[in-house]
């Protein structure tokens, strides 16, 4: 399991994005982790999947409510990542309003939960592979803190933690 102090693993994650930008044309568009990371203050936080229950009542509308606060607290972006593909994760934005504040990054192959070792097997409940519910304050492409909830459990990887971890 990736532990404090390791990069974040050099995957590419997937962005689904509604309006053309600077190099970022309309619909899923690649996320190099490494580059994306490099520089900046990273509130980052996985879970198992889009529109379930607590991720949708509990983990993302935090991460929305504490926006203004995690950015005085220096943290550049928010990223929440999830064993879904790009589309859903765009759906999923627009259904959170986390337009401008959260990232809604695609791990379609898991490759990210993969690789950090953070996977969640619910082949049982019909839904594969997914992530583990987790937080992490990343700087610079590093892990710094590291919060990994245990199956079925919202307690340490709330926007609230990470808040005060970002603050110390």
């Amino acid at each position: 399991m990736i532990k404090i102090g390791d990069p974040l693993p050099n995957v590419t994650l997937q962005e689904y994005v509604e309006v053309e930008g600077n190099g970022c044309s309309i619909g899923p568009n690649p996320v190099d982790v490494a580059k994306a990371s490099a520089g900046k203050t990273i509130a980052l936080f996985g879970l198992p999947g889009a529109f379930t229950p607590t991720c949708s009542a509990k983990h993302v509308p935090g991460y929305i409510g504490h926006f203004d606060a995690l950015r005085q607290a220096g943290v550049d972006e928010i990223w929440c990542v999830s064993v879904n593909d790009a589309f859903v994760m765009g759906a999923w934005a627009r259904d959170q309003k986390t337009e401008g504040k959260v990232r809604m990054l695609g791990d379609g192959s898991a490759e990210f939960a993969k690789a950090c070792g953070l996977t969640l097997d619910l082949t049982a409940r019909g839904m594969g592979l997914r992530s583990g519910r987790y937080s992490m304050l990343v700087r610079d492409g590093r892990v710094v803190t590291l919060n990994v909830e245990a199956p079925g459990k919202f307690e340490v990887s709330d926007a609230d933690t990470l808040l005060a971890q970002a603050r110390a």
